[in-house]
């Protein structure tokens, strides 16, 4: 290439995805950019894998991450993404990537009915999908943490949201707080889609075919990203956890 290409080693929670959004919508402001003749061009590493190898092309050890820093900028021929999860501390980011899944905690709720006759059989699933319970409590939610845990789809339908808070709080819910590696993203592939029917349709295996009954009592609530499973540990577990301390949960004060 005739030029110079800026490239980045990044890090942050979900980075390929974040970084992929952040592109896309660039890429839909580029016929603005063309006409002041300065056209963005970018490319992505897609995966750890191809990550780590770009990384290791373009930088050494000695490059990376100060106690104070955690990205690095070099103005080379190819822009590239490097990222999983934030350090508060000093780290070779090739030891982070070399690592392997960091080990993270999501929140599983099992809403009032579907618990009381199935506990022991959905423990059994957990236990075989290598999900460690750190946190478990049985709780009648109040109308407004009730409201927190629904999607805005849900709450645009005031007949729809009501028939979910009053099924919600018609009971006692078990909540769990589960940890393994990719905890959150494992639960959620687990769990299904909200509606039983699509669940049925799509792998009647998953949880929500197995035990949903409709889109209100489909049996389960799963914290759906890393933040929100870090919003529903402190708000369900606020005493804290029975887990060994690990890196992750010591930055979330959780």
């Amino acid at each position: 290439m005739s030029n110079p290409v800026l490239v980045c080693a990044l890090r942050g929670i979900d980075a390929f995805k974040a970084l992929a959004d952040a592109l896309k919508r660039l890429t839909q402001c580029r016929e603005n950019l063309s006409k002041s003749g300065s056209l963005l061009q970018t490319v992505m590493a897609l995966t750890p894998e191809v990550t780590f190898r770009q990384a290791t092309f373009f930088f050494t050890e000695t490059d990376f991450v100060t106690e104070h820093a955690c990205c690095l900028l070099k103005s080379i021929c190819v822009s590239c993404l490097v990222g999983k999860s934030q350090r508060s501390h000093a780290e070779s980011l090739f030891t982070y990537l070399q690592a392997g899944a960091q080990i993270l905690c999501t929140v599983l709720l099992i809403k009032p009915g579907a618990w009381s006759h199935s506990l022991a059989r959905i423990l059994r699933k957990l236990d075989l999908e290598k999900f460690r319970v750190v946190g478990m409590k049985h709780v009648n939610l109040e109308p407004d943490v009730a409201l927190g845990l629904l999607s805005s789809e849900v709450k645009q339908d005031p007949a729809v949201l009501e028939a979910h808070c009053t099924y919600l709080t018609s009971g006692t819910a078990l909540v769990l707080c589960l940890q393994r590696p990719n905890a959150v993203k494992k639960l959620i592939d687990l769990l299904g889609p909200e509606d039983p029917k699509l669940a049925q349709a799509q792998d009647p295996f998953l949880w929500r075919a197995q035990y949903g009954i409709s889109t209100v009592q489909n049996g389960f609530y799963g914290s759906k990203s890393y933040q929100i499973a870090v919003r529903d540990m402190k708000l369900f577990f606020p005493e804290g956890l029975c887990c060994a301390e690990c890196q992750t949960l010591e930055e979330e004060e959780v």
